[in-house]
């Protein structure tokens, strides 16, 4: 994500004539062309002179697209664009849209209690740190349905009417979470950090602010009036900034993890004089995307954490056992910055000043893993899937039982990655399968022009990842996993964040796997650099040349890429790739923004999901604003695509200043669940409804200020969602 809190990625500073899109794919390869071959579309229709695109588009857009191959078809119609009012300068309407025929309903928001003794929110924010830890938390991202099970007259079966929703909470609004608020300076291209003094910081806001942190289980169930919460459920859960939790796999007990150990009071982190063991951590931050297991956990990705540190001094102290340098390089390579993004946690938490406490960043960027199941569970710090800007883990089994995990790293220039397990999932005993996440092979990937490309290992003493190197035992290669790729020479790619698997279905065997590239402002940009191989370049600095995998320069709009594993097994070491969708729009002036022509337009391209049917459900990240750039787009929405044709339809729109993240449904396919994340961000603590009144206009709870929500749309006539 990138909202108001976290570097911009939307500023222009590419002057360059660079070779088009268009140059690009001439000098592809053939092989390529063969894997993008689909059904009829409307790029067909722009060689048959009279037919014109727009005119066409706009003639099937009610239209049902028929199923086909490995896909259940998609029967709605369009909706319009949310798109900004000039005499207002605020979007249209201040409520999420769907087709005609659906049904929105808000499930739960920021502040709603979801555990039993938690109270209720207060409209004015002045509920404390211990309230929001019983709370659901703030600003939505990522979730899972998991059934819970019901007893029928013969057996216990998962249900569609009751389960548990995992949700993450990807960062905070301070002058939303606070009743004073806490002012930050806006980013810009030049100073792209935040931290300025503003409104006073102390530890009551702090706790608070971590508090709304982390991840919500909410147990929810359907009732004849729609989908209810249990707010007094023994399987509510709230796992916070502070929860402790162990840490598992290579990296487990390195030096590199041994912060320093505190002990954690409301009234502050009193520091014991003594360090962490390194196979115990405390909380999790910024959960982005997410993922689950075979075996029924839940997988929270830890994204921007590096936003929460700050080093003041631009040095460390002396820790025995590491050289000083190279944690000040992993410190840049990873965004730790003099005041971090503006939460000010360093000014009165000692533990996240990285200069007095330098090892404490190592216990983030991980895979976090949670059982849903069972409340009394502490949480796991997977270490073998890497350390990173997680953006999402999502999981593929293959016909021999193989199980492998796809991730995005989630800022310009960066990498996707695999982790293949070491041996087969057990599908008869669940325990037999809970230390897979510990023993297996990461991976990252290469990107070939040829439309082939390569998985490469990032393995000790493979690749250059020696001593000579930097590298003296797996794990220092999954601490620095980014200084790793670069090593091995794996392909800068445009902002990889969530990653979507298509079901095999309909006898559709392929393994195809999705990836939304949000954005890269450097992209083409002069003068042209690539990422160290020694992993000394600051984190998101580089300018890459166009190339085949991102192909056009000052890439604001996006592109959605994918690929197959060779002989259809995750164990596969080689793939073929394609473009799926370029985003843009088709009034742009500028050629290299002229996007999808299969469809309706959208850009910013991040949350991304494969339903059970075979439809492409994905979700954006631009300025919610409907200005500039996206005064033709308006505000964030929800796309429904044909993976076959590539046609795409617009299924939901947003209301203001908001980020569309996070979908799932129940196995019926008849529910699905959305998240509406910072709704009126940008507003400030004396007029928190500036820009939204979220989801109060659209008829759930008290005016005061917007609140982060999970919502639930069903078909009025009972159907599947976005079937026929």
């Amino acid at each position: 994500m990138k909202g108001s809190l976290h570097p911009k990625n939307n500023v222009t500073i590419n002057p360059s004539g660079n070779e088009s899109i268009r140059d690009v794919i001439e000098r592809v390869s053939m092989s390529r062309r063969r894997f993008i071959l689909t059904a009829a579309s409307t790029s067909v229709l722009t060689v048959m002179g009279e037919v014109s695109i727009g005119g066409f588009l706009h003639s099937v857009e009610a239209a049902p697209i028929p199923p086909g191959p490995g896909f259940g078809g998609i029967g709605f119609k369009s909706v319009p664009p949310n798109l900004n009012n000039p005499a207002t300068g605020l979007l249209e309407k201040d409520l999420v849209s769907v087709p005609e025929g659906y049904k929105v309903e808000v499930l739960v928001a920021w502040g709603d209690p979801i555990m039993p003794g938690a109270p209720n929110w207060r409209s004015d924010a002045s509920q404390d740190a211990a309230a929001q830890e019983k709370q659901f938390g703030m600003h939505t991202d990522g979730m899972h349905y998991f059934p819970l099970k019901e007893r029928s007259l013969f057996r216990r079966k998962q249900t569609s009417n009751r389960g548990l929703l995992c949700v993450n909470h990807e960062y905070t609004h301070e002058e939303i979470l606070h009743p004073d608020g806490l002012t930050f300076i806006p980013a810009t291209e030049t100073a792209p950090q935040f931290g300025l003094p503003g409104s006073q910081v102390t530890i009551e806001k702090v706790r608070k602010s971590q508090a709304a942190h982390g991840v919500s289980v909410v147990e929810i169930f359907k009732t004849g009036n729609g989908w209810k919460v249990n707010r007094n459920s023994s399987y509510g859960r709230r796992i916070t900034a502070n929860t402790e939790m162990y840490i598992s796999g290579p990296a487990a007990g390195d030096v590199l993890l041994k912060s320093k150990k505190f002990s954690l009071t409301p009234n502050g982190s009193i520091d014991t004089g003594t360090l962490n063991d390194g196979y115990t951590a405390y909380g999790t931050l910024n959960n982005c995307a997410h993922g689950y297991t075979p075996w029924g956990t839940y997988l929270t990705c830890e994204e921007n954490w590096n936003g929460y540190f700050a080093n003041p001094t631009e040095d460390v102290v002396s820790i025995p056992g590491v050289e000083k340098s190279d944690i000040l390089t992993l410190q840049k390579r990873y965004g730790i910055s003099k005041t971090g993004f503006g939460y000010r946690w360093h000014e009165v938490d000692p533990r996240f000043d990285a200069s007095t406490n330098p090892l404490e960043p190592h216990l983030f960027g991980w895979v976090v893993e949670i059982d849903p199941y069972n409340p009394q569970s502490t949480p796991l710090k997977r270490t073998a899937l890497g350390r990173f800007k997680h953006e999402s883990a999502q999981v593929v089994v293959d016909d021999n039982n193989y199980v492998a995990f796809y991730m995005g790293d989630d800022e310009r220039n960066e990498y996707i990655y695999k982790f293949v397990c070491a041996r087969p999932l057990n599908p008869f005993n669940r325990a037999a399968n809970s230390d897979m996440l510990d023993h297996g092979v990461l991976y990252v990937a290469k990107f070939k022009d040829d439309g082939t490309g390569e998985w490469l290992p990032l393995v000790y003493g493979q690749g250059g990842l020696t001593p000579e190197n930097g590298f003296r035992s797996q794990a220092e290669v999954l601490v620095k996993t980014r200084q790793a790729a670069d090593r091995v020479g794996a392909t800068m790619m445009d902002r990889p964040e969530w990653v979507a698997v298509r079901p095999r279905i309909g006898g559709y065997q392929e393994i195809e796997v999705y990836c939304t590239l949000t954005n890269n402002n450097r992209r083409g940009a002069t003068p042209a650099s690539s990422n160290n191989p020694d992993g000394t370049t600051s984190a998101g600095s580089a300018r890459p040349p166009v190339d085949a995998a991102n192909p056009r320069p000052d890439n604001r709009y996006g592109h959605i890429i994918r690929w197959r594993e060779n002989g259809r097994t995750v164990q596969a070491t080689t793939f073929t790739w394609d473009l799926f969708v370029e985003c843009g729009d088709k009034l742009a002036s500028e050629p290299n923004l002229v996007g999808n022509i299969n469809g309706d337009d959208f850009g910013a391209p991040d949350g991304l999901w494969f339903d059970d049917f075979g439809r492409l459900w994905i979700q954006t990240d631009q300025a919610g604003d409907g200005l500039g750039d996206w005064k033709n787009i308006g505000s964030n929405v929800m796309m429904c695509a044909d993976p076959n044709t590539k046609q795409i339809r617009r299924f939901l729109t947003s209301p203001m200043n908001c980020e569309v993240t996070g979908v799932i449904s129940t196995p019926d396919g008849k529910t699905m669940f959305v998240n509406i994340q910072h709704p009126g961000e940008d507003a400030v603590a004396s007029n928190p409804t500036k820009f939204s009144n979220w989801p109060h206009s659209q008829g759930y709870g008290p005016s005061g200020r917007p609140r982060s929500s999970t919502i639930v749309i069903t078909r009025k006539d009972g159907g599947i969602i976005g079937g026929l």
